[in-house]
């Protein structure tokens, strides 16, 4: 049996079930023992503009999606237009057969600067503007086409169960357009029903007239579709294997870590994870561990970081999560933390800027934001998880690393982890350990909570504790709190917190600070969620005998730049690859290792790398055919 690798592809407008249709796909396809990795792309608008959900499934372990699609279903006319070049020769497009004569004029989404570029390529094809236009330009490539008509499968459901609801119900085209895919790649047809079953388990009449219709469009499928070389009977599955989205690993990361504070002001694509463990938020994790995370969404992200503090000083751990715009709001409040040695976690979810920029779209903006946010020098830690499993163990750490140092932790993530469903190994949570750090449980008189100390590290009270009294304050302060302007008092105050930065570097293990997968004479050097479609890139490139190294730098700020010297000393061509225009780990690179950047990799259109453009740009380096600076554009 040949291996599997097979992406599937709906669109539709926002609002009408593109999410709903490729969970239950993904769900389905987890459950038959395939490795997923999913990615939603969606408008900054609640409903109306385009969206889509791309799912690839193999049956090994995959990191990130690739260019072309094999089997694509569309309920919309704008999916097709957009989308129509993506299949590949001898894949397959199932469409609603209504939408054949719609013209581009017709779609009022479709932006000018797109819709001139598709007139382009079809007036050089000869073809009209529409979408049967696009279609015969597929048929020609080879993709073979599966029109339907989705109101006549509604309508024939609507007689046969005497539901005269069911024909109108045009909501239900997306479990349509899941059920026919899943019938014509012959996938066994009693998980689709179990995963309805599941999805709507608390709907049942819902879950009842969603199964009927799957079962009837799967059929249709199986009966009417043929001539598809693909099919998808399932494979051993794997034990202890879960299908999770990224912003799940970071929250369940929490719970397990003991966060059991956090204040939130929505903002896209930091507020799931905070609606997640508003959800969840009792939950217990291990017998040690009983857990109650308080969630609160606050009036503007200056509160919710003030909040954070106010939770951190009572001893309570305490986090919380924003992007780009809000983290410019917070960055008042995070150097009064950082004065005050107040252990806080942010998550931080990139997104495109610069204000704000993309809103629903993927981008590495905020990393040099990040390292320097705040007014004045004050230690911090800015640490970057590559992949959504990691990022479950790396959120344990970031609560470790502030109360240990007494210092914020901000945790960068972005639009590319939060917006992908993943297949992985069941959390562990009992791997992460809780090291409150110098956090006291009864004080004797006489405490000073800035008392210098021989680490730099000062023992840290509670609120309500006995003679635990301190005070806090935006000026500096001497060891009890109170405000001073003394000169030789402000040098010693400066120089004890600074010296977190090479504590941290010291005992922070090397293998948290950096990741090595191997040093080739080309190695890439990498952060954040690159490392998916860099980790696939590299494994087709070492099947054509083309051997890629690449350091993932995780530990951001302090920069481990002595230990990632060592690592790379052996490395003859440096390449950085990120998501962002001027290359923002490089600058940070070239600060602390005083090496330069022999090629970029650099991806700011607001959608996620894919491996397969990354695969290209890299063998092009390796051929000496590259530009100095290689830019990815795919994607709608």
């Amino acid at each position: 049996m040949s291996p599997v690798d097979f992406t599937w592809l709906i669109g539709g407008p926002q609002g009408s079930g593109v999410e709903s249709g490729a969970n239950i796909f993904s769900r389905v396809c987890a459950e038959m023992g395939y490795q997923v990795f999913g990615k939603r792309e969606f408008y900054s608008n609640i409903k109306g503009e385009h969206s889509y959900f791309t799912v690839r499934i193999a049956d090994k372990k995959i990191h990130s999606n690739v260019n072309d699609v094999n089997l694509m279903v569309s309920f919309d006319a704008e999916t097709i237009f957009r989308h129509y070049d993506e299949v590949i020769s001898g894949g397959g497009m199932i469409y609603d057969s209504d939408i054949e004569k719609i013209t581009t004029d017709a779609v009022h989404t479709l932006d000018a600067p797109f819709k001139e570029r598709l007139h382009k390529e079809l007036e050089s094809k000869n073809k009209p503007f529409t979408v049967g236009g696009v279609l015969d330009i597929a048929k020609e490539k080879g993709v073979i086409l599966y029109p339907v008509s989705f109101k006549s499968i509604l309508l024939t459901l609507s007689e046969e169960t005497e539901n005269p609801r069911l024909k109108g119900l045009i909501r239900m085209f997306n479990v349509i357009g899941v059920s026919l895919s899943l019938g014509l790649v012959r996938m066994p047809p009693d998980s689709l029903q179990k995963t309805i079953g599941t999805i709507f388990a608390k709907k049942p009449e819902i879950a009842k007239i969603n199964q009927i219709t799957a079962t009837y469009s799967y059929n249709y499928a199986t009966v009417k579709f043929e001539n598809f070389d693909y099919t998808l009977p399932g494979t051993q599955k794997e034990p202890r294997t879960i299908l999770i989205q990224g912003f799940e690993g970071t929250a369940l990361g929490k719970m397990a870590a003991g966060c059991r504070f956090q204040p939130y002001y929505p903002i896209t694509p930091a507020s799931d994870e905070s609606v997640y463990l508003e959800s969840n938020e009792i939950l217990e994790i291990i017998d040690d561990r009983p857990g109650s995370t308080a969630v609160i969404q606050t009036e503007d992200e200056i509160c919710a970081i003030g909040m954070t503090i106010g939770g951190a000083l009572t001893g309570t751990r305490s986090a919380t999560c924003t992007s780009g715009p809000g983290f410019a709001l917070m960055t008042e409040m995070l150097a009064w933390a950082g004065i005050n040695e107040v252990p806080i976690v942010i998550t931080a979810y990139q997104r495109s800027g610069p204000s704000t920029g993309l809103p629903t779209r993927h981008g590495q903006d905020d990393l040099l934001f990040s390292v320097y946010a705040g007014a004045g020098d004050f230690p911090k830690i800015v640490y970057a998880s590559g992949e959504i499993e990691e990022s479950f163990y790396d959120t344990g750490n970031c609560f470790n690393y502030a109360d240990t140092f007494q210092v914020p932790v901000i945790h960068m993530m972005d639009k590319f982890h939060a917006s992908s469903v993943i297949t992985c190994p069941r959390f562990e949570p009992e791997k992460i350990s809780i090291d409150r750090g110098k956090l006291l449980e009864k004080v004797e008189d006489g405490y000073r909570r800035f008392e210098f100390t021989d680490d730099g590290i000062s023992p840290r009270s509670r609120l309500g504790i006995d003679n635990g009294i301190f005070w806090n304050t935006g000026d500096e302060s001497d060891e009890k709190g109170h405000i001073t302007e003394d000169p030789v008092l402000r040098v010693k105050m400066m120089d004890k917190r600074m010296s977190r930065m090479d504590l941290i570097l010291e005992r922070i293990p090397k293998e948290q600070q950096a990741v090595s997968f191997g040093i080739e004479d080309f190695t890439i050097i990498s952060w954040g969620s690159t490392m998916g479609p860099l980790l696939d890139a590299i494994d087709m490139l070492k099947k054509e005998g083309i051997l890629i190294g690449l350091v993932q730098m995780k530990l951001m700020h302090p920069f481990p730049a002595d230990y990632v010297t060592s690592l790379l000393k052996d490395a003859k061509t440096i390449i950085d690859v990120e998501a962002n225009q001027s290359g923002q780990l490089a600058k940070l690179f070239k600060q602390n290792v005083g090496r330069d950047i022999d090629y970029f990799i650099l991806k700011y259109t607001g959608r996620a790398m894919t491996s397969t453009e990354v695969y290209d740009s890299l063998k092009r380096i390796v051929q000496n055919k590259a530009n100095k600076r290689e830019i990815l554009m795919h994607g709608a």
